[in-house]
């Protein structure tokens, strides 16, 4: 009986996490991106770890009203994987990230590795100096004068770059959480694998 008991348990807390990225989702492929904006600003203590009482806040602040008291409370166990009663938050949004397939994360990696023309595993200025300075020219506030480059392409890295830490660096990680909300929103392989491959100069297959 105590074997079903845990089961039921996973199985209920894999429902709530599920519902928690769908909510996510439906914000757009920057949802995920959002909960974790708030959810730093939860963090008092610049911990980067969530207490129970921030991680309910942030919950109640993201929009997630209709949770029990018992669903959030097994939620934060779901991700309290050590049991210290607080949640990293790397685990925390490595676990909501939306599943990529094999193909769709390859895909993700190569462009990665593209961008990062220094090869030292991050994307910053001057990767995009040079990998992307043709692109950024062609950005309508780089044409209309109120962007320089150094602004435009800055934007490119801000839109992938973690919020609690917008230092112009993209890791690996935070490439990979931000193109799972993208993929999220595309049903089709074939049709990422292409826009991820057209975007970023990697060869079709």
């Amino acid at each position: 009986m105590y074997t079903n008991f845990k089961r039921e348990m996973a199985e209920r807390g894999q429902e709530l996490i599920e519902g928690m990225r769908e909510s996510c989702l439906q914000k757009g492929c920057g949802g995920i991106k959002l909960l974790s904006v708030i959810f730093r600003h939860m963090d008092k203590d610049f911990s980067k770890r969530l207490t129970r009482s921030e991680f309910k806040q942030g919950v109640v602040a993201f929009g997630l009203t209709d949770l029990s008291d018992i669903d959030t409370e097994m939620l934060f166990q779901c991700f309290d994987k050590d049991d210290n009663d607080t949640i990293d938050f790397d685990e925390f949004f490595r676990r909501l990230r939306p599943p990529l397939k094999k193909s769709r994360e390859s895909t993700v990696n190569n462009a990665f590795d593209q961008v990062d023309v220094n090869k030292d595993g991050v994307i910053q200025m001057d990767d995009l100096k040079v990998f992307y300075t043709a692109n950024a020219k062609n950005h309508p506030k780089y044409l209309s004068g109120e962007w320089t480059l150094d602004q435009t392409l800055r934007s490119f890295l801000d839109s992938i770059d973690s919020p609690d830490d917008p230092d112009g660096v993209v890791t690996r990680e935070e490439f990979l959480d931000y193109y799972a909300g993208v993929s999220a929103t595309i049903d089709d392989d074939s049709y990422f694998v292409m826009m991820m491959r057209s975007c970023y100069g990697l060869p079709q297959r």
